[in-house]
């Protein structure tokens, strides 16, 4: 279907704003970001801008949702490029791949990972399986290894057992509590290690940061019960 000049208009002007929000996004941080700084720059009347995001609440949700799209794209793209019978290497490429896009993109990583913005409230419904997909790369790379629970596993509470089998189902694979166990503290280890240099929290610790995590990596892919990259 042939677009239409005032809607050619429109997708260009959304575009424009999202462009600003995200420039604001570097130098004021999510908690800054004004639909009338914005309107400024566009040359717009500040109310004519409430045609096209009608409040900062949904300027939020869409930063959230192309950021979350960008980083799932280029996380994936990385993993996807890996034989996939080569575990350990698509575990370490993902790990690598998401400090990169972190590192080159400090300001969406802190909206997605840091501190919540007041008042604020993310509408799961259009962020959840955006949010989700390099999660799903590190669950999909465990059933593909067929990982089951090792007796070294620390005990699991009952309550903590049925929760985790309750996600079970919106999961690839068929993955037990204690694998899926293992993959939230790799995830969420991971993540950590990537927010620690992007925030600088590494600050007169730690400065060859790929090579650090690596080497976590490496531990983190033994825990999973993950081998080796192959040469």
């Amino acid at each position: 279907m042939t677009e239409t000049p005032r809607q050619r208009q429109h997708r260009q002007t959304m575009a424009d704003i999202l462009q600003l929000a995200h420039r604001q996004l570097a130098t004021e941080g999510s908690a800054g970001l004004s639909l009338r700084a914005i309107a400024r720059e566009l040359g717009l009347v500040s109310s004519a801008i409430y045609r096209y995001v009608p409040s900062r609440d949904e300027l939020l949700t869409l930063l959230i949702e192309e950021s979350y799209t960008a980083y799932g794209d280029a996380v994936e793209a990385a993993e996807a490029r890996c034989r996939r019978d080569d575990l350990g290497r698509r575990w370490l490429t993902t790990g690598r791949a998401v400090r990169r896009w972190a590192v080159a993109n400090p300001a969406e990583w802190a909206l997605l990972y840091g501190s919540p913005v007041p008042g604020y409230q993310a509408p799961s419904e259009r962020t959840t399986a955006a949010g989700s997909r390099v999660p799903i790369l590190l669950l999909t790379l465990l059933a593909d290894a067929g990982l089951e629970p090792s007796p070294d596993d620390p005990p699991m509470t009952a309550a903590l057992h049925r929760e985790l089998n309750r996600l079970r189902p919106a999961f690839p694979g068929d993955l037990k509590p204690g694998v899926f166990a293992r993959a939230l503290l790799a995830y969420t280890s991971l993540c950590g290690l990537v927010s620690f240099e992007v925030f600088g929290q590494f600050t007169n610790t730690v400065t060859q940061f790929p090579a650090h995590l690596d080497h976590q990596l490496a531990r983190l892919g033994a825990v999973l019960g993950l081998p080796e990259p192959l040469r």
